[in-house]
């Protein structure tokens, strides 16, 4: 990794982490929508008869209303390897999800990163590493466009509920076959602002979700096509992908749990 490109990474760090909860609540409140512009119009006082909410798309319940802890032990960590490749350069870091109730039941799981624990809003029943990852690539459009986070906020909240095939398919969990289902998005394919970051028209959102996978996250992706919409040499890819689990840590004496520096054995998902 060039000293340019490793510069720009603790910087898009730095920057992620100092967001913190208000920004993480803000992309919450943005994926829950129409709930959370009812709440909005409440706070602000607005009146008058409002439209039928619309239904909650199947995709949107799978990534953010589904209670993916469930099942998991307390003091359990779930860990996840997320790679940065822009050809040439290329940049890992292991990213920890911290399950401290069973179940995730006091909504109390926590996210890690080279940079630190991540401040989350509480009372998320899904895999709070899906908003980890989606905040963090909401972040480096902003950083990377000059465009504003609210706007892709908003892009990848309507992709979303447009409702978007969710696929069966399969994936390998120590060589043996696990069902799994897949989202597929591309937020900006149409969108009337295009122009004015085309690099990114394209750009492909990937979720895959297993039962099977402690925490239920396989793999998150993002690809940013090469010229001429190429996939097979992507400008830039962006990949969080599940690689094992640790249970019962013991939580410290003062009761911030922490983790193994070396990565747990546990089942891992190819990719």
């Amino acid at each position: 990794m060039t000293g340019a490109v490793a510069a720009n990474a603790r910087v898009g760090a730095r920057a992620f982490a100092m967001r913190g909860a208000a920004a993480m609540a803000a992309l919450v409140l943005s994926m829950t929508a129409p709930h959370g512009a009812r709440a909005a119009d409440a706070a602000s006082g607005a009146s008058g008869p409002s439209a039928p909410a619309a239904p909650i798309a199947p995709a949107e319940k799978l990534l953010f209303l589904t209670p993916h802890l469930q099942g998991i032990a307390s003091q359990t960590e779930l860990d996840y390897s997320l790679v940065v490749s822009a050809p040439p350069d290329k940049q890992t870091d292991r990213v920890r999800v911290l399950v401290a109730s069973a179940g995730n039941a006091n909504s109390d799981a926590t996210v890690s990163d080279a940079s630190g624990k991540v401040q989350l809003p509480e009372n998320l029943p899904c895999n709070p590493v899906i908003l980890y990852f989606l905040e963090r690539d909401i972040a480096g459009m902003e950083q990377a466009t000059g465009g504003q986070r609210r706007y892709f906020q908003q892009r990848v909240r309507l992709a979303l509920a447009a409702s978007p095939t969710i696929t069966d398919t399969t994936i390998q969990i120590d060589g043996k076959p696990v069902k799994a289902r897949k989202i597929v998005i591309q937020p900006y394919l149409h969108d009337p602002n295009a122009q004015r970051f085309p690099k990114f028209t394209s750009k492909r959102y990937t979720f895959v979700l297993a039962e099977g996978v402690p925490g239920g996250v396989s793999l998150l992706r993002t690809d940013v096509p090469g010229d001429n919409d190429d996939f097979a040499h992507p400008l830039k890819t962006e990949s969080l992908s599940y690689e094992g689990s640790l249970r019962k840590l013991s939580p410290p004496a003062h009761g911030t749990p922490t983790s193994p520096a070396a990565p747990p054995a546990g089942p891992r998902a190819s990719r």
